[in-house]
């Protein structure tokens, strides 16, 4: 499996994800600039966490005229794998390959901390390996996070099996009180229909090293190894 990180101006974690798929999971990772047409032959793209372009307009929305999200679109739609990760997520909404949108969050402010998630389908990639009944500790750190789509939508998410995960307690119980950000049905991330797109707001990345006494988002990524070919 070759990857590919993708740098906006404004990205910040984009090392973070080099170093996890580098140096904890011993992957071959391609540093792909924002204006770059050439995906250098990666099979899995990933746009991680951050502030592209300052998030001037809304978050994700200049990113996404970006030269290089032509080819991740295309990549996309040749059932090619892409993951965004909190800023990334954004752009992969404004982008037109993920459903809906992440709006401010309800309490208008910035939010990082730990939170905690479970998966809510074991039928895709990045959740295959994952234990539907346990609670995944992952820290946020966003202003827009709120993830927001037309009733239709949510209905098709529902049915076609597209929520990946949902904020919950430390139980596993999903809740009001346990939503940080007032996403709708507590979501923190989709895939597409395709089940080849996958955003999520929360930062798996950041919870996958022993140096970092937190190792529940390297899960994660071991399910991606296993089951994305």
């Amino acid at each position: 499996m070759k990857f590919g990180v993708v740098t906006f101006p404004g990205s910040n974690c984009d090392e973070d994800i080099v170093y996890v798929l580098e140096s904890i999971l011993d992957q071959k990772v391609e540093r792909l600039w924002h204006k770059d047409t050439d995906l250098k032959g990666v099979d899995f793209i990933v746009l991680p966490g951050g502030f592209s372009y300052g998030d001037y307009l809304r978050s994700g929305a200049i990113a996404k005229l970006s030269p290089i999200m032509g080819e991740v679109i295309k990549h996309a739609n040749n059932v090619g794998y892409v993951m965004g990760i909190c800023n990334g997520f954004q752009i992969l909404t404004e982008s037109g390959l993920l459903d809906g949108a992440l709006l401010h969050n309800d309490n208008q402010k910035f939010i990082c901390k730990n939170v905690f998630w479970k998966p809510a389908t074991m039928h895709t990639a990045i959740t295959k390996d994952l234990d539907m009944s346990k609670a995944y500790k992952i820290p946020i750190a966003h202003g827009e996070g709120r993830y927001f789509a037309s009733n239709e939508t949510i209905d098709k998410l529902e049915e076609n099996d597209q929520i990946l995960f949902k904020y919950c307690d430390e139980e596993g119980k999903v809740s009001k009180i346990t939503n940080p950000n007032g996403s709708i049905l507590n979501i923190a991330g989709i895939c597409n229909e395709g089940r080849n797109v996958f955003g999520m707001m929360p930062h798996p990345e950041r919870a996958a090293d022993t140096e970092l006494a937190n190792e529940d988002g390297k899960a994660m990524f071991l399910s991606i190894l296993n089951h994305c070919k």
